[in-house]
């Protein structure tokens, strides 16, 4: 009998629904299903991918509000952040299947050939572990491009969000994908993950999620000698110095910070505030996310939702708990809230320092750390002074003042005067902690082929 794999609404922690998980015969079996569909669909034209890929995006956005509901009701997002991140995702399926053929044509380069050239083909199957966040997003900004590539996927999927992970399966079905080309893994045992990745028929992984589970995965791969791409933990720095307009900056803060109850790698975490600035800025923000509404993640005017378990609601207050008994300053939340639900009051600490678990920690939930900095130059140390390295931002009226700052932070992405955000049009990924590799846009795409160099010239004849 297979074991169970079951999902449980995060707003009031009724149980919604049982998987049945896969044993090794039904594992083994999905492997090789989806590698002999590969094997196929890397014949077909690029052309013909882009047009299911399109289909795909299209099912996606005629169902938009079903999708969302879902996400809501697996994970907690509200539910207006939830239909974003399904149109995002349809938006992302129209980019790739505009761009699949430039992309992936082959680049000549001249050499003493009579032809020579870069070429970009498919790998075979490839795994992706992706986590409950961005259940849809995480995973579509994987696959639009390693599938339209001419690769097959193996989902491993978060187990609280099966239901999304069956969904996009579905998607792809519908859009008229060969069977098994795509397919979600149910697991009950994460030690069936390493197994995976041993096998033979798969060829390379990809892994968003923690620094812990990215080195058991980069562990893994390593030993079988497979490409990895790891998107991993981070602690973005909101850096705000003393020449811009508060009352413009404050409610992009709040966005940056709170957005999918904080839940997110990408959130801003630690907002570095110069000395002439900072308690105008602890003022109005300190209101702002007091005024946040925080409820049923399906009401449309929810703005934070629950945390996706209940151990997240230890682990944030553990961290802020920690942080106030070294000297930061509450301002506002900083506590768990009453009732079934996994809900923790959204909140804003000050005076907070290198030391403390909510700098020097990656916070997963709506938790808001202030840090003072006497000026810009320590505004950029304090900015770097992290483990993780995903991106960072720079708010500044002087834009090319910003950017030269912002060569002092390593950090994958580098936003000024702009809430980070990924972009299928730009490439996403991080540094140190935060991991190695890209995806999205055209670097994206190529990380999951061959590069491969192709060399041809006239037989060689006798004299």
């Amino acid at each position: 009998m297979n074991s169970l794999v079951k999902t449980v609404n995060p707003s009031t922690g009724e149980a919604l629904e049982n998987y049945p998980a896969l044993d090794h015969s039904g594992l083994d079996a999905a492997l090789q299903s989806t590698a002999d569909a590969q094997k196929h669909w890397k014949t077909t034209d690029i052309a013909y991918r882009a047009q299911l890929l399109r289909k795909a995006g299209a099912i996606l956005r005629d169902e938009v509000d079903t999708h969302a509901g879902l996400i809501a009701t697996e994970m907690g997002k509200p539910v207006t952040e939830a239909r974003a991140e399904v149109l995002k995702c349809a938006l992302t399926c129209d980019y790739y299947a505009d761009h699949a053929e430039e992309f992936l044509a082959p680049k000549p380069v001249k050499t003493e050939a009579v032809t020579s050239y870069v070429a970009y083909e498919p790998l075979g199957v490839i795994l992706a572990v992706m986590p409950w966040n961005f259940p849809y997003w995480q995973v579509i900004r994987f696959a639009a491009p390693t599938l339209t590539s001419g690769n097959g996927g193996l989902l491993k999927h978060a187990s609280n969000v099966t239901g999304s992970a069956l969904a996009i399966q579905d998607v792809f079905e519908r859009a008229g994908y060969p069977k098994n080309l795509f397919q979600t893994l149910v697991l009950a045992q994460h030690s069936m993950v390493n197994e995976i990745i041993a096998d033979k028929r798969v060829a390379a992984v990809t892994l968003t999620g923690s620094e812990g589970a990215g080195a058991n995965v980069a562990e893994a791969a390593g030993r079988a000698l497979k490409k990895t791409v790891l998107e991993l933990g981070g602690s973005d720095p909101f850096v705000i110095l003393d020449d811009v307009d508060l009352d413009a900056i404050t409610p992009l803060a709040v966005r940056a910070r709170f957005t999918n109850t904080g839940q997110s790698c990408l959130c801003a975490k630690r907002f570095v505030v110069d000395s002439k600035v900072i308690d105008g800025f602890e003022d109005r923000v300190g209101k702002a996310v007091a005024a946040l509404k925080i409820g049923d993640p399906l009401d449309p005017s929810t703005q934070i939702g629950p945390l996706a378990k209940p151990s997240f609601v230890d682990d944030i207050d553990r961290q802020v708990q920690g942080s106030i008994a070294m000297g930061a300053r509450l301002i506002t939340g900083g506590h768990r809230l009453p009732g079934d639900g996994n809900f923790y009051a959204p909140t804003v600490l000050a005076d907070v320092t290198p030391d403390m678990p909510v700098f020097n920690q990656e916070t997963f939930g709506p938790v808001m750390a202030l840090v003072k900095a006497e000026n810009a130059e320590q505004a950029i140390e304090l900015a770097d002074a992290s483990q993780y390295g995903l991106a960072a931002s720079i708010w500044t009226s002087d834009m090319n003042r910003g950017l030269e700052l912002g060569k002092g932070i390593n950090s994958g992405a580098l936003f000024v005067n702009g809430v980070v955000a990924s972009d299928p049009r730009l490439p996403f990924g991080g540094v140190k902690l935060s991991g190695y590799g890209r995806e999205l846009s055209i670097e994206g795409m190529h990380e999951f082929t061959n590069v491969r160099a192709v060399w041809a010239g006239e037989l060689p004849r006798s004299l």
